[in-house]
């Protein structure tokens, strides 16, 4: 076959694996035994995800004789039982964590973010948290119509709905007509009072 052939190429010599390596046996871990530590055992509290490696006799007499709470009054293991209960994770009480004891700095924030200035209308956390107070009622924006309408009211832009219903009313009495004996002249300025609130009113703002 030339070298310079395609299927030169396309030759593959498989490689010969290396035999794999027996895992060395663990001696038992028994005083005086020189027998095959199989079977794991584990060695206790305090030592947890720790094993003992002995051979079928020396497992069994030491599950025979292994007590996990070996050492332990019985306080300590009633103790033992009600945190198994929580996975013996810490707990609170209730309205007292790890920013119970966060005293907020002058400028207002804390290292865990509490401002104090959640509500708790009901006082579940006694000292933690103050009631917050109510915002203040936000104005609307002005635009540029209504406020030229308020002003032919004779109204500026920080007039309440009642201010103009009670403007209004004022305007038409003193320009109707019927108030000035029949005179007809201040009917365009009646007319205007009239459009300025009729676009206040259809705009939403009275």
């Amino acid at each position: 076959m030339k070298l310079e052939s395609t299927y030169f190429d396309k030759i593959r010599v498989k490689r010969q694996r290396r035999p794999a390596e027996k895992p060395k046996k663990r001696a038992c871990d028994a005083a005086g035994c020189a027998a095959v530590g199989e079977h794991r055992a584990p060695k206790g509290r305090e030592a947890e995800g720790e094993f003992h490696w002995f051979c079928l006799e020396h497992v069994r007499a030491y599950n025979k004789s292994y007590n996990y709470f070996s050492g332990m009054n019985d306080g300590d293991i009633q103790s033992y039982q009600k945190d198994s209960t929580v996975g013996h994770r810490p707990t609170w009480r209730m309205g007292a964590n790890a920013s119970g004891d966060d005293v907020p700095p002058p400028t207002g924030r804390t290292k865990t973010g509490w401002t104090g200035k959640a509500d708790d209308p009901f006082r579940l956390f006694p000292g933690g948290f103050r009631a917050k107070k109510p915002d203040a009622e936000p104005r609307r924006t002005v635009r540029n119509m209504e406020r030229k309408s308020l002003r032919t009211l004779g109204l500026d832009a920080t007039a309440s709905a009642q201010d103009v219903k009670d403007r209004y009313k004022q305007l038409v009495k003193r320009h109707h007509p019927d108030a000035n004996g029949g005179d007809r002249s201040l009917e365009d300025k009646l007319r205007d009072i009239i459009q300025a609130y009729n676009y206040l009113k259809s705009v939403g703002f009275c």
